[in-house]
């Protein structure tokens, strides 16, 4: 079997050749042997802003859980890539210590997050992490600054309009949490289970160009004990606001997005990244909104360009400046338009060598 080094006469062929290679897309060449790329376009990195970020006062984000399969990490960082904020809160279950005690679970989509968060805190944001009960481990570090993000067990947040609110995990007022652990261990590992039936529906759906749905969720909001756990939480936590006499709380936990008055205390969930994958947003007043983020954003304004191309309204200027932290970009060449594809899985060892027999003949042929 040929291998993929520097004296891999594929790789030598194809230099000599010049873009022999080229005269068919990748997709086409694997079709010659019953075989089909699937996934989105994989862009470089000056290509993954296709908007200008929005910019915010404040982002609350919870219940991310990184480092498990239902973590929806690339819809994530997209939404981190285009929206910006003076503040950013971590409310809780940002890494799930859980689920990585029992097993290991980590892929570049996990990282991209995390580097996303750190870029902001280098170039200013101020990121503040409140720890849940999924990451609690890094309740051991309270009061300390870790790579510019700063610990805190929770916080009042003075809005823009001069209102304040509490910002916590909220798992403290979980009873199964705080008086059953085992049962919420045992409860989490259903979870799982419910959120990876989830994720094959979401791959089926994805095929047919429909957005994120989650089946989990919506059974969980069906159950009439899920329904009044839910409705519990919510006025604990706002018992707990008015007690400490602010105007508001901001939570997760139950990875349900929310934002209503509830006798007199505006209470806020900003929902989370496996199910509903949502966040709060502050704007430069002092007014809260939850931003759905299902869909990623090349997408939306792809089928926006094409519905605009249908209508005969002609599209504004594409967005060329590269992001503020990177270096200006280098003339495109014919080789940085091409269509690179994620393989879902890996090709058969046979098909692999036809492919590079196919593209030997190509290449000779051309000479």
């Amino acid at each position: 079997m040929l291998t993929r080094t520097s004296h891999n006469p594929v790789v030598a062929t194809a230099k000599s050749a010049g873009k022999a290679l080229r005269a068919k897309p990748f997709r086409d060449r694997l079709a010659l042997f019953g075989l089909r790329a699937r996934g989105r376009k994989r862009v470089k990195r000056k290509h993954l802003i296709v908007r200008e970020p929005v910019r915010h006062r404040t982002l609350f984000i919870s219940d991310t859980h990184l480092g498990t399969p239902g973590c929806k990490a690339e819809l994530l960082a997209d939404f981190l890539r285009h929206n910006e904020a003076d503040t950013l809160y971590l409310v809780g279950d940002i890494i799930d210590g859980w689920r990585i005690k029992r097993s290991w679970y980590w892929n570049d989509a996990h990282n991209h997050v995390i580097q996303e968060i750190l870029r902001k805190a280098r170039k200013g944001t101020r990121v503040i992490y409140v720890p849940g009960n999924h990451d609690e481990a890094l309740r051991d570090y309270i009061g300390v600054t870790l790579a510019g993000v700063e610990v805190i067990n929770e916080d009042i947040h003075r809005a823009a309009d001069g209102k304040s609110y509490l910002v916590l995990h909220g798992d403290q007022f979980d009873g199964v949490v705080r008086y059953a652990k085992w049962l919420a261990h045992v409860g989490d590992w259903a979870y799982n289970f419910a959120l990876a039936a989830s994720g094959m529906l979401h791959n089926i759906r994805r095929t047919f160009g429909l957005s994120y749905w989650s089946l989990s969720a919506y059974l969980k909001h069906k159950v009439k004990n899920a329904v009044e756990y839910i409705s519990n939480y919510e006025e604990a936590v706002a018992r707990e606001a008015r007690d400490r006499g602010v105007d508001g709380v901001v939570c997760g936990h139950i990875h349900h997005a929310e934002v209503r008055d509830m006798d007199g205390v505006t209470y806020m969930n900003d929902g989370d990244w496996v199910e509903s994958c949502t966040a709060l947003a502050e704007d430069m007043t002092g007014n809260f909104t939850i931003l759905h983020w299902t869909r990623f954003a090349a997408d939306v304004d792809a089928e926006k360009a094409e519905h605009e191309k249908a209508l005969g309204i002609l599209p504004a200027p594409a967005i060329t400046q590269p992001r503020s932290d990177e270096p200006a970009p280098a003339k495109e060449t014919e080789e940085d338009l091409d269509e690179e594809v994620i393989i879902d899985g890996s090709i058969p060892v046979a098909a692999r060598d036809d492919i590079q027999q196919e593209a030997i003949k190509m290449a000779s042929s051309a000479a």
